[in-house]
């Protein structure tokens, strides 16, 4: 055993790229049939436009908030993945497997950018990947074919040439690293936070501007073309209206800043769960009481701001008390990165630290602060960052002699990797309970003239349109007497009839996951968007519920919230 496992090692450390591509491979290879969900429709609706119209992809009006807009005011990102998807399934076809695989690539592109970073950071350059990749926001998110992970494997490529670029004053790496910055806000425009990041770096390591600066006119460029472009397609730039809707959704969303901290740090936390296996091997002495201190503040700071567990979630009792101390767990341990990010800086005190830092703090401020509201997305682009930085602590730790690998190491690694695949594989439960939802209630209650109406969106409006259901418009119904509406009754944009308009004639039950979730209103867990404090919970998930109506009137606007 000991010498097949000295044998892994040894060919592990002279193939780098082929054990991470293994790797990759072998933790998102189960998740090629996930059903697409969330906001998985809006980007392959805007591919196949692309693939009839590729000039206009936003062209056409979709039916997404209850009622039709056109698509250029009902999606918040920019259309570089939806070109990616129209690519792949040109080429491969529209199933689950085969995009999720051509979605493939990008992760196993920001798993070897990180390990390409992490050669000049740090000499642990292989457990920064591994680190990174076995975290549950990356997991998650790549088993989607949505912007997320594209736009960070082309921040993370964009800051390898940088780097490279500047310290060797090769301006063909700088002029390369322009253009992928380019395409990282042209997949989604929290990659414009680029500019600034390495503008504050090469300052630090230059002390001044120099040629270096005209590299990032390439990303400049591509911004103000993409605001006329859009603006002369749908008579809006669309970066720009893209940060106003931010600011208008965060004041519904209605939660204070020291909240939002809060599940910030929650939310850091349970992304980013990998750091809490990595602590007890990077630790000092004093660590530990600072993580006592910070269990006492966190818990203080969760029963007292008790908005961070809203009150229309049913929690109560033993359910509630539960979602609590995981909240305050996962609240210290996102403290603890911010912590780790600080004991960085202050020990190296150079252009390096200083890139990891900013690019942490930055992320972790837009998500706090910025974004309409708090969500394992936008913790994201902290996880290579993550990765280096737990590497660089372990490093220190170790004697400079020693490059192996402990057994410490290995089991904070398989700790980490059976959670990440874990709060996975209730993601992609929860997709196949939408999926299933959709084809049950369709199967059951569609009619043989006419059209079987539904109201919700994300994976089951998906499924519904390509079944043949037709999604109810708020704003112009079409409802006539005795005609059925279903309702998944935990989905989004959601209004239930008034009693006088419509009977209620059964709800239909699919059983999803059921110890752990990352989307449940009922346990305080949503990784996509803020329904509890959690990205991801443990406790007892009930299972998805879709109301089915009969209408008795002609009248459907008699609707409420």
């Amino acid at each position: 055993m000991a010498v097949m496992y000295n044998r892994i090692r040894a060919w592990a450390a002279t193939h780098p790229c082929w054990t991470l591509t293994v790797l990759v491979g072998l933790a998102l290879g189960p998740f090629l049939a996930k059903p697409f969900n969330i906001d998985d429709p809006l980007f392959l609706w805007a591919a196949h436009q692309i693939q009839a119209h590729p000039a206009n992809p936003y062209g056409f009006d979709v039916n997404w908030y209850a009622s039709v807009t056109p698509m250029s005011v009902a999606t918040e990102n920019p259309p570089g993945a939806c070109y990616y998807a129209a690519l792949a399934a040109g080429i491969f076809g529209w199933s689950e497997p085969a995009l999720h695989g051509a979605f493939l690539l990008p992760a196993l592109a920001v798993i070897l950018g990180t390990w390409r970073l992490a050669r000049r950071l740090c000499g642990q350059a292989l457990l920064a990947a591994c680190a990174t990749l076995f975290t549950p926001v990356f997991l998650v998110s790549s088993g989607t074919v949505m912007s997320d992970v594209l736009m960070l494997a082309f921040w993370v490529w964009a800051v390898v040439f940088w780097v490279e670029g500047l310290a060797a004053d090769d301006y063909g790496k700088l002029s390369a690293a322009g253009g992928l910055i380019a395409l990282s806000m042209l997949s989604k425009y929290f990659g414009v936070a680029l500019l600034p990041l390495l503008v504050a770096y090469s300052l630090v390591e230059k002390r001044r501007f120099g040629p270096w600066a005209g590299c990032l006119l390439i990303p400049l460029a591509a911004m103000c073309a993409y605001q006329w472009i859009t603006h002369a397609l749908y008579g809006r730039a669309l970066m720009t209206e893209t940060i106003e809707y931010t600011g208008f959704a965060k004041g519904i969303v209605g939660v204070s800043r020291f909240t939002s901290a809060l599940l910030a740090l929650a939310y850091t936390g349970g992304c980013l769960a990998v750091t809490a296996f990595f602590l007890p091997l990077v630790w000092r002495r004093r660590s530990a009481a600072f993580f006592a201190g910070g269990l006492i503040l966190a818990g203080a700071a969760v029963w007292w701001q008790d908005g961070l567990l809203r009150p229309s979630i049913p929690l109560a009792g033993a359910a509630r008390l539960f979602t609590e101390w995981q909240t305050i767990f996962w609240i210290v341990i996102g403290s603890c990165v911010l912590v780790l990010t600080g004991a960085d800086l202050r020990r190296h005190r150079d252009g390096h630290s200083v890139l990891l830092c900013l690019w942490l703090l930055g992320t972790f401020g837009f998500a706090a602060f910025c974004n309409w509201t708090v969500n394992g997305r936008s913790i994201l682009p902290m996880a290579p960052a993550v990765g280096i930085l737990l590497a660089r602590a372990w490093e220190e730790r170790r004697p400079t002699e020693s490059a192996a690998w402990t057994p410490g190491v290995l089991v904070a690694l398989g700790l980490a990797a059976v959670l990440s695949f874990g709060v996975a594989w209730s993601d992609m439960q929860v997709a196949q309970t939408a999926r299933q939802s959709a084809r049950e209630t369709f199967a059951k209650y569609h009619p043989k003239t006419g059209k079987l109406w539904f109201q919700g969106h994300w994976g089951f409006q998906y499924y519904m349109g390509l079944l043949g259901g037709a999604a109810l418009d708020m704003t112009h119904p079409a409802l006539r007497t005795g005609e059925i509406m279903v309702m998944p009754l935990h989905n989004s944009f959601i209004f239930e009839p008034k009693p006088e308009v419509a009977d209620l004639l059964a709800v239909i039950r699919v059983p999803g996951p059921r110890w752990l979730t990352t989307w449940s209103v009922d346990v305080g867990a949503g990784f996509y968007s803020y329904p509890g404090p959690l990205p991801f919970a443990f406790g007892q998930v009930p299972p998805d519920e879709v109301a089915v109506y009969r209408w008795k009137t002609n009248s459907p606007a008699l609707l409420q919230k």
